[in-house]
């Protein structure tokens, strides 16, 4: 009986749908994360006098609000994800669910 509703689940359209826009956007989303990431890595590492610059008159440097940023767009592209998950992929759930139980 759970294999036969495996099958089901498998060769539901919705699934099929799910997985590959699901699959898609999540890897869309990290390696947006990866280059801010490494991207503000390989600046620490090959231009320190960049990240060292100073903003206006100020104590504060370059990599100081670039940091703030890594950190804010990782909170924003969790947000958007979660979104997306809560609409779109709980729709398409809840689609394959009642077509497999039916």
């Amino acid at each position: 009986m759970e294999e036969d509703m495996v099958q089901r689940v498998k060769a539901d359209p919705n699934y099929q749908k799910l997985v590959r826009t699901r699959s898609r956007f999540g890897w869309t989303l990290t390696w947006a994360m990866m280059i801010v990431y490494y991207g503000f890595t390989l600046l620490v590492a090959f231009n320190k006098e960049f990240m060292g610059t100073r903003v206006g008159d100020g104590v504060m440097t370059w990599g100081i609000p670039l940091g703030l940023f890594v950190i804010v767009f990782t909170i924003f592209i969790t947000g958007i994800y979660v979104r997306r998950a809560n609409s779109t992929y709980d729709e398409l759930t809840d689609a394959i669910k009642k077509k497999v139980q039916a």
